[in-house]
């Protein structure tokens, strides 16, 4: 790392936006610094600011962040294990391309493995359990009617990992938001009033799983999905 790294404990590192001014770097605090990276990536990949197709080398985004290419490089190798990116010898890290298809088979298989797990949860989560999930899916309300896209990625895949931990199963977790996270990157361009759409669907599908209607449930998750799309 270079020495010139600076920041304040618990300052998050920003993602990128085009080439930093000459002499200026973005503060990164010392501790975490792949992990910071890793994450400021993942927003840019959701807020399009690395762009699909491009090709982004580990010394120029290094230089950005005011770090050395090593992290940066470290934190785009975890995603190219996540499908977000790929590798081009000698030249760096290629954001991936997605079309209309290849999302659509990303909804299916989440649809696959979430659809039975939920129902089965309809059928054995008491509704006070169920409760204790509304602050999430508030939260994606309240993050949708902002419009912001990043910010409602996270708060998305926080309800979908709450609802999921419910089965006591890790690997699914683990599992489904992997896919998760490939079915947001690239981004689609969405108008806020899909966001909010999108969240209300959160609510409803609290809503059916409290009553234990297991064909709401099917039906809503399935649809949610093909939305998302």
């Amino acid at each position: 790392m270079k020495q010139g790294v600076q920041g304040s404990p618990g300052r998050p590192v920003t993602a990128p936006r085009g080439p930093a001014p000459a002499g200026r770097r973005v503060p990164v605090q010392r501790s975490s610094v792949r992990g910071q990276i890793l994450d400021a990536l993942r927003t840019a990949l959701v807020t399009g600011d690395l762009a699909p197709g491009e090709v982004y080398s580990a010394p120029v985004l290094g230089e950005r962040f005011g770090v050395s290419a090593t992290p940066v490089r470290e934190a785009m190798q975890q995603l190219a294990l996540e499908g977000a990116v790929e590798v081009v010898p000698n030249r760096g890290f290629r954001v991936v391309e997605r079309g209309a298809r290849e999302l659509a088979e990303l909804a299916e298989v989440r649809a696959l493995i979430e659809v039975p797990v939920m129902v089965r949860l309809a059928r054995t989560v008491p509704a006070e359990r169920w409760a204790e999930l509304r602050p999430l899916a508030e939260e994606t309300a309240r993050v949708a009617a902002t419009g912001c896209p990043a910010a409602y990625a996270e708060s998305d895949r926080a309800f979908h990992r709450a609802l999921l931990a419910l089965a006591g199963n890790e690997q699914l977790v683990r599992i489904a938001e992997d896919l998760h996270r490939r079915a947001q990157w690239p981004p689609v361009r969405r108008a806020t009033a899909c966001l909010v759409a999108d969240a209300a669907e959160h609510t409803a599908l609290l809503d059916a799983l409290t009553a234990g209607d297991v064909d709401v449930v099917r039906g809503l998750v399935r649809e949610h999905f093909a939305g998302a799309a």
